[in-house]
C-alpha cells in the first residue's frame, strides 16, 4: 500500500520566557497592549502535520509522499526531507510566499502566546489525485483548507481510501463539507476536544458520528486513544516515556506510525498500539521531527504495552 500525506510543512520557532506573561498585562489593559517579551534565544524546528507524519513514517521504514505546499524559503527543509530520503516530488513551492511559521513563545508557566502565519499555506498544494495509484492511502491532515474540502470528493471519486484528520482546521470547515468528508471516509481521526467541535457543528451526537465514519479513533492525550472499528471501542493505552521534554508533534507520531502498520497489512488496533508506542519516543525530545530510535528500542518499548478492551 502507498502512502500519501496531504497537509502542511512549517518552521516552529519556539521562545522561552523566563518570567510570567501575567506579570506583563494588566487586566485594566488588555484593551491597549504594548508589552516586550525578552527570550532567552530561539529554537527553530521543521514542523507542520504533513512533515511530522511524515517523518514518522519514514523512521517505521516507511516511503511517505508528502503534498505541501513551501514558501521561497524552502531550501532548508528540501534539504531537511532529502536528508531524511522522505520524497519532496509532490511538494509545491511558491516563490511569492513565505513558507508557514509558527513562532511560540512559553512562559514559566507552561502559558503560551503563538502567532502562525500561513505564508505559503493558504494556496493549494496541487495534489493529482487522479495520478495516484489505486492502492494508495491518503491522510487528509490540517493545512490548506481547499485542499481539505476538495482531496476527501477527489479521492471517492477515484475511489481511493482516505483519512480525514481535520485537527485545528475544524472551525474553518463548514457543516455539509465536514460531513461529506466523514461519510467517504476510511477512518476519522480526532482528538476529543475536536470530536466535540463536530458535535457542535453538526448536531449530531457521538454515536452517530462514529457511525457515519465507520471506523474513529479518538486520542485523549496522556489518557491513550478510543478506536471504534466493526461496532466495537477498543481502548489503546498510553505508552509511558521515561521522560516528557515537549508533547509538540506526538499526535503526528502517532499517526505516521499508525499509517505505517496499515501500509504492512496490519489490523487497526495493531497499528494504533504503534502509534502510541511511536508518540512515547516523540515527547521525550523538543521538536516533533527531533525524535529518533532502534528497531529493538522500539520493539522493547511496544512490548510494556497491554492491551484494555
Amino acid at each position: 500500500m502507498k502512502i500519501a500525506i496531504s497537509g502542511s510543512l512549517a518552521y516552529d520557532r519556539i521562545m522561552e520566557f523566563a518570567e510570567s506573561f501575567s506579570d506583563y498585562l494588566l487586566p485594566e489593559k488588555l484593551n491597549e497592549i504594548n508589552v516586550c517579551f525578552m527570550v532567552n534565544g530561539m529554537t527553530e524546528n521543521f514542523g507542520g502535520t504533513a512533515g511530522n507524519i511524515g517523518y514518522a513514517l519514514k523512521l517505521m521504514g516507511g516511503t511517505p509522499e508528502i503534498s505541501a505546499c513551501l514558501g521561497k524559503d524552502s531550501y532548508r527543509y528540501i534539504e531537511w526531507l532529502r536528508k531524511n530520503d522522505i520524497a519532496t516530488t509532490k511538494i509545491h513551492v511558491r516563490e511569492d510566499e513565505w513558507t508557514a511559521a509558527a513562532n511560540i513563545t512559553t512562559d514559566i508557566g507552561g502559558n503560551q502566546i503563538t502567532c502562525f502565519n500561513p505564508g505559503a499555506m493558504r494556496h493549494s498544494s496541487n495534489l493529482d489525485v487522479d495520478g495516484l495509484a489505486p492502492d494508495t492511502l491518503l491522510i487528509v491532515s490540517p493545512g490548506n483548507i481547499d485542499d481539505m474540502v476538495n482531496y476527501p470528493q477527489q479521492a471517492i471519486k477515484k475511489g481511493i481510501k482516505y483519512i480525514f484528520d481535520p485537527g485545528q482546521a475544524m472551525p474553518m470547515l463548514k457543516k455539509d463539507t465536514l460531513l461529506d468528508a466523514i461519510d467517504g471516509c476510511y477512518l476519522l481521526m480526532v482528538n476529543d476536544y475536536e470530536l466535540n467541535l463536530i458535535l457542535d457543528k453538526t448536531g449530531l451526537q457521538r454515536e452517530e458520528v462514529i457511525e457515519r465514519a465507520g471506523s474513529a479513533i479518538i486520542t485523549l492525550g496522556e489518557e491513550g486513544s478510543l478506536l471504534y472499528h466493526n461496532t466495537r471501542q477498543t481502548i489503546i493505552p498510553t505508552v509511558v516515556a521515561p521522560q516528557v521534554a515537549d508533547p509538540t508533534g506526538a499526535g503526528d507520531a502517532y499517526r505516521g506510525c499508525l499509517l505505517s502498520g496499515l501500509a504492512q497489512g496490519m489490523s487497526l488496533e495493531d497499528s494504533c498500539i504503534r502509534g502510541s508506542t511511536c508518540a512515547s519516543f516523540a515527547v521525550e525530545n523538543y521538536g516533533p521531527q527531533t525524535y529518533a530510535f532502534t528497531e529493538e528500542e522500539f520493539t522493547a518499548r511496544l512490548a510494556t504495552l497491554s492491551r484494555t478492551a
